[in-house]
């Protein structure tokens, strides 16, 4: 990164003077949130992808929030085609993506109506200013022009962004269709030259992605976006943000589906066992599938199968055959595949299974973010089918749980599900990238020896059964799901074995409590209210509680990393509080497993809108229970 910021240094040189904003004045600024908004086919996604490159280079914290619909075309210029993309950069620390962006780009009335109630009065709204015809503000549902009393609250930029995309590329011989698909090149070059941002990385980008007229296109669009915030009066200021001082290290941003898949990667190479993925496309876990599928250099083997249960199916008899096994999905994919699941649960084989949960139920809000499916991992299957339940917290810790989702799953020879939910799996954060000679390495042991050789003889500390790999000489063993006698693996019916087979597989699952470290609060550990969250709502819970706690309020914050079996020391925590507040988005899974379990008066906080929570709604609630 080192390098490439110096040739992005001096390639400066020779496309803008070497500091961008010495023509006009400039002022400091702490943080910032943008949010781009279009239509769908205005390249809404990559602008914002494009800006959160350069902005990690710049040096700053970041949080990102895609929002992108979920029809695969809808009308063009309607509310139901918009795609918003929000980044919140600052100098320092960032958990979420704001609350409110202070600058909305909108590229047509469709954008501004969608996202205008979201934006802080006073911000900014750079608008482009040839899609607000009589027709398009009709396709918005604007029966009058909104911009008269808009001007009133919002500080509004008016450009011809179209017009003087067609103007920079008129030489080159493009349709006019062609000509306006950069257009969101220009709104992105603005943007960069407004706060400081480096262009050198996405000139490199267009050079290697769009061949002959078509990159020259995008680059003269983005230098001319870039060069009308110098020249033109409409502004008169830029805006500088400080790079934010962060641990040393080698940095890059990443997304949580992307983490999730390079901790697979990991977890194979560090328990050095070939890694077997089967899953079947679905939104929005399909990326992990995508990325997996790029490193068979690993020694990744990705099976797309004909649908979810097969998926399920095929993973479960890789994890037979001695491959660490990988099945991802979403919420209606994990439901169908809970019948294989408990194939592995009976067979007691190891199988990591990651649910990128989104807004149900059925096919629900495919693009939207929730934490629905708790209660399914807990208990979605028929009978008593224990399963060790993780959910990460950010996007980076989605690395790292796959490794711990692994190392548990062949300790203790069960099936683990993950849960990451559509806001981690999509949002970005700058990621330290690890030491892999300081990765854990977690020893895989199959069982060779004949002599004595039981199926189900287990572990004395694990109850876990041995991995006896099919093919080798006197461990030939019974597979299937039938219940399995104590023991010799035979089928059994006998009453008393049904029972102790299912009170050993509770207590397999119960005994991992032992592999959870003590919990961390953030906060004091004990007084009046104490926040429990889990999965991705840290961010926003974590900053609500810092500011509550900046301004005199008793209040502490834990996040759970482990939601079953859930830590050893998690009653002792609550009994320390006088009250609990869990924020959820669902109506209300963990307090009721936090009611259930330790019959403390647990208080709900949840929301279903698809969006995350804000700061803003958490102090809220926060203020309530510690004024009463």
């Amino acid at each position: 990164m080192n390098k490439a910021q110096a040739s992005a240094d001096r390639a400066s040189k020779t496309q803008h003077p070497q500091n961008p904003n010495e023509r006009k004045p400039h002022e400091r600024l702490e943080r910032v949130a943008i949010r781009f908004a279009g239509d769908s086919g205005d390249g809404m996604q990559l602008t914002g992808t494009k800006f959160t490159e350069s902005t990690a280079l710049a040096g700053n914290d970041l949080s990102t929030l895609p929002d992108f619909p979920a029809e695969i075309r809808a009308p063009a210029g309607t509310l139901a085609g918009v795609s918003g993309f929000q980044i919140h950069f600052s100098s320092t620390d960032v958990r979420t993506p704001a609350d409110q962006p202070d600058v909305l780009v909108a590229m047509n009335p469709a954008a501004l109506r969608a996202n205008l109630a979201d934006v802080r009065l006073g911000g900014m709204l750079v608008l482009n200013a040839d899609a607000f015809t009589e027709k398009n503000l009709e396709r918005a549902g604007y029966r009058e022009d909104p911009l008269p009393d808009v001007r009133e609250r919002y500080r509004v930029v008016e450009i011809p962004l179209t017009k003087l995309t067609i103007a920079a590329v008129a030489d080159l011989g493009l349709s006019q269709r062609e000509a306006t698909r950069s257009k969101n090149f220009f709104a992105l070059g603005l943007m960069y030259w407004l706060y400081g941002r480096p262009v050198e990385s996405t000139l490199r980008w267009i050079a290697s992605r769009f061949p002959d007229d078509v990159g020259e296109a995008n680059r003269r669009v983005l230098m001319a976006g870039y060069h009308f915030g110098e020249t033109s009066e409409l502004f008169p200021v830029s805006f500088e943000v400080p790079p934010a001082k962060i641990e040393p290290g080698v940095y890059r941003n990443i997304t949580g589906n992307t983490a999730l898949a390079w901790g697979a990667v990991a977890a194979s190479t560090q328990m050095g066992r070939p890694l077997f993925v089967g899953a079947y496309p679905i939104t929005p876990a399909s990326e992990i599938l995508h990325e997996l599928a790029k490193h068979r250099n690993f020694g990744i083997k990705t099976f797309q199968a004909e649908d979810e249960i097969a998926a399920a199916a095929a993973a479960i008899g890789a994890a037979f055959a001695g491959h660490l096994a990988l099945t991802v999905t979403s919420g209606p994919g994990f439901l169908l595949k809970q019948e294989a699941l408990n194939l592995a649960v009976v067979a007691e084989l190891p199988l990591v299974l990651v649910d990128v949960q989104r807004a149900g139920p059925s096919t629900g809000l495919p693009t939207k973010t929730e934490q629905a499916d708790l209660l399914m991992a807990l208990y979605g299957r028929s009978s008593d089918s224990p399963m060790p339940v993780l959910a990460p917290a950010t996007p980076g810790e989605c690395f790292s749980i796959m490794l711990e989702a692994f190392r548990l799953a062949v300790k203790y020879m069960t099936p683990v599900v993950v849960l990451s939910d559509g806001y981690l799996a999509n949002s970005a954060e700058p990621w330290r990238i690890p030491d892999t000679a300081a990765l854990p390495r977690s020893v895989v042991s199959y069982h060779t020896e004949p002599a004595g050789f039981a199926p189900y003889h287990r572990a004395a500390e694990t109850l876990a059964r041995p991995w006896a790999i099919p093919g080798t000489p006197g461990l030939e063993h019974r597979i299937g799901g039938l219940e399995k006698q104590d023991g010799s693996g035979n089928v059994s019916y006998l009453p008393d074995n049904h029972q102790r087979m299912t009170d050993l597989r509770h207590q397999k699952v119960a005994g991992m409590a032992r592999d959870i470290p003590p919990l961390e609060l953030r906060g004091a550990a004990s007084g009046r209210l104490l926040v429990v969250g889990w999965g991705g709502t840290h961010g926003a819970i974590a900053t609500a509680v810092d500011e509550t706690r900046a301004d005199g309020g008793e209040v502490a914050h834990l996040h759970l990393r482990h939601l079953n079996p859930l830590p050893s020391d998690l009653g002792d925590v609550l009994g320390r509080f006088e009250r609990v507040l869990v924020p959820e988005l669902n109506t209300g899974q963990l307090v009721r497993v936090l009611r259930d379990r330790y019959l403390v008066d647990a208080q709900s906080l949840t929301k279903v809108q698809g969006q995350p929570f804000r700061i803003a709604e958490l102090r809220s609630a926060i203020a309530r229970l510690l004024e009463d």
